[in-house]
């Protein structure tokens, strides 16, 4: 019997998300994907250190052993690495006791393909190719990016997993943004205004939201293990259609900031988010400093 990854989350995370392969990476960009083998297959039994996405991954495979949670998680390996060179990530994910015991290795060639036959709620990789891909086929995707990686918990053992999201253009399509952009602040507010009961159109993490938002609600009574935050550049009076949006949804964030311009670093930092996603690199960027982060690329066109 085939193993059913229905009403799962289910995880996609490359290896450079997942690990720090900048060193490996550099060689694979300067001397090319034979030397980045050698240099793998050499140094198969060095570990690597915990990546961006390393915290976030190890906590939400820790929900599988919670009570009434178990198997609620399913992490995949998706990487371009070749079979041959995957070897020191597995023993990577051995030494730290990650539970991923499912790997897509693509050998060079795009993932595009398999996000869907894998049904991936979410996908985190440091390739802006295969990020853009996953947008594209409507899965809620990130491009990680590097940071202070020094300054991240390390070990992921926290009591509750903390997600912090943008609004525009993550959890709702670019829509009201493009005006922003087109027309200035001025006709932005008035449409916002104008529309402030007419719910936002869901954009690329709307999904994944509701996803997080239906676990947070099967805790009911308790403290749930994962907390969001919404942290935005929105303010009044552009807020109430952000409010009413995610009530039209049936969904819940347990906190929101509408900083009007206000940087967001020490907001997210105080929020100790273990990853912020935003579509602009300016600001995922200034958040990396603090907090793990992710750029959410814009959709292509049909």
């Amino acid at each position: 019997m085939a193993y059913d990854l229905k009403n799962k989350l289910v995880i996609g995370v490359s290896s450079r998300a997942l690990f720090d392969l900048n060193k490996e990476y550099k060689i694979f960009v300067e001397e090319g994907m034979e030397a980045y083998c050698e240099y793998q297959i050499a140094h198969e039994e060095d570990i690597l250190l915990p990546g961006p996405g390393f915290s976030l991954i190890k906590a939400l495979l820790q929900l599988n052993e919670l009570p009434g949670q178990e198997g609620r998680v399913e992490v995949l390996l998706m990487s371009r690495n070749s079979t041959d060179a995957s070897l020191r990530i597995f023993h990577s994910i051995r030494h730290y006791g990650l539970a991923i015991t499912r790997a897509l290795l693509s050998g060079g060639d795009s993932l595009a393909p398999y996000f869907q036959a894998v049904e991936t709620d979410l996908f985190l990789a440091a390739n802006e190719e295969d990020v853009q891909s996953a947008i594209d086929y409507g899965i809620a995707a990130g491009m990680v990016i590097d940071g202070n990686l020094h300054t991240y918990k390390k070990d992921g053992n926290m009591s509750q997993i903390r997600i912090a999201f943008d609004g525009d253009a993550v959890l709702f399509t670019d829509e009201s943004e493009k005006l922003f952009q087109k027309r200035g602040l001025e006709a932005f507010e008035e449409n916002e205004r104008r529309q402030a009961n007419t719910p936002l159109p869901e954009g690329p993490f709307a999904n994944f939201l509701k996803t997080i938002s239906h676990i947070q609600k099967e805790f009911k009574g308790q403290k749930a293990p994962i907390r969001t935050a919404l942290v935005t550049s929105r303010c009044a009076p552009a807020h109430e259609r952000v409010i009413r949006t995610l009530r039209a949804w049936n969904v819940r964030v347990d906190e929101a900031y509408f900083l009007g311009g206000i940087s967001k670093k020490e907001v997210l930092k105080a929020f100790d988010a273990q990853i912020f996603f935003d579509d602009q690199m300016t600001h995922a960027l200034a958040a990396s400093e603090v907090v793990p982060s992710a750029r959410v690329p814009y959709k292509n066109s049909a």
